[in-house]
């Protein structure tokens, strides 16, 4: 098979008939191969049924629907787990991105040698209230991953089969995709400039400005696994080393003034008699401790067995 076409979504009823016949005309127009794998992310809209009804159409789709709600990130990992494609494509369900743009992907793929190709909407039809902010957050991801990319989050993308099958999307690490296969090896990402459509149904379902938080936070995540994910005492035992070593010097030089003060019977006043000093020492150490509670969290996230294990009420 040459292409698998992934796409997930939610509560997307009145796109999915126009995008599947899209679909189809592209691969048949260019005689490819091909599966389509929708994954109803628990959609509450009639959703299921239609792909139930177009699969009757068209044979190439396949489906599977989750119980409840899960997010981008576990409906891009149950798909890539049941592709077969040798070249697998993500799309979203809101016709904003277009068909037309698989068969360059692919070429890129397949003839230029990437590992993987993210689209760049370059010209967006978003409020600024989104293009903003957009704009910073690639910045921080490019900065902190080392790829020049401009769209970490573009939901068009192309990939070898092998980077699917060596890549873990959980959370929201759909972000971060080009990371991910950074860091399991996959060197040779690029982009391509690709059309971005202006919504014509119903309106997104990917809102909220926690969003942008909840990224920065993944990509915190995904930089100290990456840098010390395997070793991690390579951080913690320096940092602790270090402080235990300030604190000792501390402690002396505060013993040493106090002696010497009492020696020359002066009152010599301390930084420790100041409330503040407090203050500030029990907020480093408690956002130590957190910081240290979260990465330990994440490591035993890492490891549960149910991590990526999601209820599928249905498949296709």
């Amino acid at each position: 098979m040459d292409i698998s076409v992934v796409i997930p979504l939610y509560n997307e009823e009145e796109s999915l008939p126009e995008l599947s016949a899209w679909i189809k005309r592209v691969m048949d127009d260019n005689g490819f191969s091909y599966e389509i794998f929708f994954v109803d992310d628990g959609s509450t809209d009639d959703s299921w049924n239609i792909i139930t009804t177009l699969k009757e159409q068209y044979p190439e789709i396949r489906a599977i629907r989750f119980r409840r709600n899960y997010g981008k990130s576990p409906a891009l990992y149950s798909a890539f787990q049941r592709v077969e494609g040798d070249v697998v494509i993500t799309l979203d369900a809101d016709l904003q991105d277009s068909p037309d743009e698989i068969p360059a992907l692919y070429k890129m793929i397949t003839e230029d040698g990437y590992d993987l190709v993210s689209g760049w909407k370059k010209k967006r039809y978003d409020p600024i209230s989104k293009t903003i902010p957009t704009k910073l957050f690639n910045a921080t991801a490019r900065m902190v991953s080392g790829i020049k990319l401009h769209d970490f989050n573009s939901g068009i993308k192309a990939y070898k089969k092998a980077v699917v099958k060596n890549i873990e999307v959980y959370n929201d690490m759909h972000r971060y995709i080009p990371y991910l296969a950074k860091n399991a090896g996959f060197k040779r990402i690029g982009e391509k400039v690709v059309q971005h459509r202006s919504r014509k149904y119903g309106k997104t379902k990917f809102g909220g400005i926690s969003r942008f938080f909840n990224g920065y936070l993944d990509l915190m995540v995904l930089w100290f696994l990456s840098a010390f994910g395997r070793k991690p005492m390579h951080f913690f035992g320096v940092l602790g080393t270090l402080m235990f070593f300030v604190g000792l010097i501390a402690v002396i030089l505060v013993g040493a003034s106090k002696l010497y003060a009492i020696s020359k019977g002066v009152a010599h006043p301390l930084v420790t008699t100041s409330p503040y000093f407090y203050i500030s020492l029990t907020t480093m150490l408690l956002g130590t401790q957190l910081f240290l509670a979260g990465f330990l969290g994440e490591m035993i996230s890492r490891n549960a067995s149910e991590r990526n294990s999601y209820k599928i009420e249905d498949e296709i």
